[in-house]
C-alpha cells in the first residue's frame, strides 16, 4: 500500500435537504432526566442505536465504568438547541441578507419586487409597526445596508445594484431617512453620495460615546471597500466586545453587524484575519500546558452538520487509544446551519460540556481519556457575546475562519492544528494561522460540508469544478523544535487529493443524518463497537489520514496507521474511552 506522502516536499498531486425551521419545530417526547449505570447505558446504546456490537469487548469494563447521576436535556435535533433567549430575525430581511451579504462574484441582486417587499419591512418595523419576530433587528438593518453600500462602491457590474434595486430605493429612501436611527443612515450613505438626497448625516455620524467612536472610524474605510492593519481591527474588537445589548457600555449592534458582514464581503486580508484569530488569546489567561508528547486542535466548523455523519468526535477516540490527544472545540448551537456538532452529541450523552481549558488539560493528561472540548462560551466569552447578532447577520464573518484555529491547551510535545473549510481561498489564510499559533504541524481538510470529515464515496461528475471532496493542504516540521524556530527548509509542505479506494476502501455513500444528533450517534457508536460500515470506514480513515499527514509518530507507513485505527476501535479500547470521557468530565476540577 502506497504512502500519501512523497518524499518531495513540493508535492501538489491532485487527481482528476432537509431542514428544520425552529419556528416549527416541535421538541420530541424525551424524558428530562436519564440516571445512567454502565449497563444502563449498555442498553440505552442497544434501543436508540439498534446496535450490533461486532467488537470483542468485554462487558465487565463497561460495568465498571459507572455513570454519574445527571440532569440534561436530551433533544435529538441540532435545531432544538438554539437558545429561546435569542430574537428571531424577520425572514423577509433575512432571505435578502443572503443574497447580497456576501462577494463581488456571490451577491445576487434583488429583484424589483423582492426590493420593494424588504424596503417596505423595514420602514414599517422602524415605524414600530412590527414586532417580537417580525421586528428587522438593529443587527439585520446594519448588515443589509452595509451590503447594499459595498455593492454600490466596490462591487463590479454584474452584482451592483440591479435596476430594480434602483428604483425600490428611490421609492422608500425619502421616508427612510426621516425614520431610521442614525447609525443606520451612516452605513446606507456614509459619504452622503449614494442616495443622492442631500444626506448630511453619513458624513457627519462618529458614533455615540468612546467606545463606538474607533469603529466607525474603522467602519467607513470597509464601507468604502477598504482593509485596515492588524492593531486596528484588535482595537475594534476589544472596544466592543463582549457585546452587552441590554446597556450603553458596548457598541450598536448595527455598527457592529456592518464592520463584521463588511469584511467579509471586502474578503479579508491575512493580517485582518490573524487579529481576529488573535485578538482574546489572554481572555483566560496564559493556556494551561498538558503533559502529553502529541495533542491534536480539531477546528470543525462551529455551526455543525446539516446533512452528513461527523465523524470527529469518534475519530478523538480513536486516536486518543494510541496517544495521539485531541482538543475539540465549539458551541452548544451555531448560525447560519445550525448543525450537529461535537456539543450536542456529548451533551445528548450525558458529557460535562461546561469545561474551562484547565479541566480539558486534565482530561488530556488522564490515561482513561486522551481527549476534551472546550466550549466557546467558557473559553472567549467575548466571541461567544455575539452568538445572536451572527444568526442575525445571516452570512459567516471573519470568526468563522479564525475562531477554528484556536489553541485552548498548549502541549509538552508536538502540537498540530487541524481545521475543514469549503470555500476556495480559505486554505493558505487558514495554513497562515497556523503558522503564527506556532505548531510543529497543520492541516485544512475540505471534507463533506466544509467539515473535517473526508469522504469513501466516489467522486462525483458534478464536482469537477474547484477543489474537490477529501483535499487536504498542511505542513508539517521535521523536527520537534518550536514552529517559530523552525526556518523555511525544514518545513515540508503538501497538497494532494485522498482517494479511499487507493488505501482498500470499498466507495460507499455517507450515511445520512439530516440534523438528528442521536442518528449521528448510533452511526459513531455502532462503529466504535466494530460494526463494519461506512461510519466505521470513515472513522479509520480520518484517523490513519491525520496521522499520517500530520508526521506523527507510528504513522509513517499508511498501512501501519489504518492497521493501529481500526485496532483501537475492535479492541474496544476507543469506545471505552468515550465512555470514560463522559463519566470522568463530571468529576475533573
Amino acid at each position: 500500500m502506497k504512502a500519501l506522502f512523497n518524499s518531495d516536499p513540493s508535492i501538489s498531486s491532485i487527481s482528476s435537504t432537509h431542514t428544520v425551521n425552529p419556528r416549527n419545530f416541535t421538541q420530541p417526547k424525551i424524558p428530562t432526566s436519564l440516571h445512567f449505570t454502565g449497563k444502563d447505558f449498555d442498553r440505552w446504546i442497544r434501543r436508540k442505536g439498534r446496535l450490533t456490537a461486532k467488537a470483542a469487548i468485554d462487558s465487565a469494563t463497561i460495568d465498571d465504568i459507572g455513570f454519574p447521576e445527571i440532569e440534561f436535556r436530551n433533544p435529538s435535533i441540532s435545531s432544538s438547541y438554539r437558545s429561546s433567549k435569542c430574537r428571531i430575525p424577520n425572514q423577509t430581511v433575512l432571505d435578502a441578507q443572503a443574497k447580497v451579504c456576501t462577494g463581488p462574484a456571490q451577491t445576487k441582486p434583488l429583484t424589483e419586487e423582492q426590493a420593494f417587499k424588504v424596503l417596505d419591512t423595514i420602514l414599517r418595523s422602524a415605524k414600530g409597526e412590527l414586532k417580537d419576530e417580525e421586528e428587522v433587528s438593529k443587527a439585520q438593518l446594519g448588515a443589509f445596508f452595509a451590503a447594499m453600500t459595498i455593492r454600490a462602491n466596490t462591487f463590479p457590474e454584474a452584482t451592483q445594484w440591479s435596476e430594480g434595486e434602483m428604483r425600490a430605493m428611490n421609492t422608500f429612501w425619502p421616508r427612510l431617512v426621516r425614520t431610521l436611527p442614525p447609525d443606520i443612515i451612516f452605513i446606507a450613505d456614509p459619504e452622503g453620495s449614494i442616495m443622492g438626497v442631500g444626506n448630511s448625516i453619513g458624513p457627519q455620524y462618529v458614533g455615540n460615546g468612546t467606545n463606538e467612536m474607533r469603529l466607525v472610524g474603522a467602519l467607513r474605510e470597509v464601507l468604502a471597500g477598504g482593509h485596515l492593519g492588524y492593531e486596528e481591527v484588535q482595537g475594534v474588537l476589544k472596544d466592543v466586545l463582549p457585546l452587552k445589548l441590554e446597556n450603553d457600555t458596548s457598541a450598536s449592534e448595527s455598527l457592529l453587524s456592518a464592520f463584521l458582514i463588511g469584511q467579509r464581503m471586502n474578503r479579508e486580508t491575512d493580517r485582518e484575519l490573524k487579529a481576529y484569530c488573535l485578538a482574546f488569546d489572554d481572555e483566560r489567561g496564559p493556556p494551561p500546558i498538558a503533559d502529553v508528547r502529541s495533542l491534536t486542535h480539531y477546528g470543525e466548523p462551529y455551526d455543525g452538520n446539516t446533512r452528513y455523519f461527523r465523524s470527529t468526535l469518534f475519530v478523538a477516540a480513536v486516536r486518543s487509544c494510541y496517544g495521539e490527544s485531541c482538543l475539540l472545540h465549539g458551541v452548544e448551537w451555531m448560525p447560519p446551519k445550525g448543525g450537529v456538532n461535537e456539543e450536542q452529541m456529548l451533551k445528548f450523552m450525558g458529557a460535562n460540556t461546561q469545561l474551562y481549558p484547565l479541566q480539558a488539560k486534565k482530561l488530556l493528561e488522564d490515561e482513561e481519556v486522551g481527549f476534551a472540548y472546550v466550549s466557546q462560551r467558557e473559553a472567549v466569552p467575548s466571541l461567544y457575546s455575539l452568538l445572536e447578532l451572527r444568526e442575525h447577520i445571516k452570512k459567516r464573518p471573519p470568526l468563522a475562519t479564525s475562531e477554528k484555529v484556536q489553541r485552548f491547551v498548549r502541549a509538552r510535545g508536538r502540537e498540530a492544528i487541524v481545521a475543514g473549510f469549503y470555500h476556495e481561498g480559505y486554505e493558505e489564510p487558514l495554513l497562515m494561522l497556523m503558522r503564527r499559533r506556532g505548531v510543529h504541524s497543520g492541516l485544512v481538510v475540505k471534507g463533506e460540508e466544509g467539515a473535517l470529515s473526508m469522504t469513501t464515496r466516489l467522486r462525483s461528475s458534478s464536482s469537477l469544478k474547484g477543489l474537490p471532496v477529501n483535499y487536504c493542504s498542511g505542513f508539517r516540521s521535521l523536527n520537534v523544535a518550536s514552529a517559530y524556530e523552525v526556518d523555511g527548509v525544514s518545513r515540508e509542505s503538501f497538497n494532494l487529493e485522498v482517494n479511499a479506494k487507493d488505501y482498500g476502501f470499498e466507495p460507499t455513500d455517507t450515511p445520512r443524518t439530516d440534523r438528528s444528533i442521536s442518528r449521528n450517534i448510533q452511526l459513531g457508536l455502532s462503529a466504535l463497537r466494530g460494526e463494519r460500515g461506512p461510519a466505521y470506514d470513515r472513522i479509520v480513515l480520518n484517523a490513519a489520514v491525520v496521522d499520517h499527514l500530520l508526521g506523527c509518530d507510528g504513522a509513517q507507513d499508511i498501512s501501519v496507521a489504518l492497521d493501529r485505527a481500526r485496532e483501537a476501535i475492535d479492541s474496544g479500547k476507543a469506545l471505552t474511552k468515550l465512555l470514560n470521557y463522559i463519566k470522568i468530565s463530571h468529576k475533573v476540577k
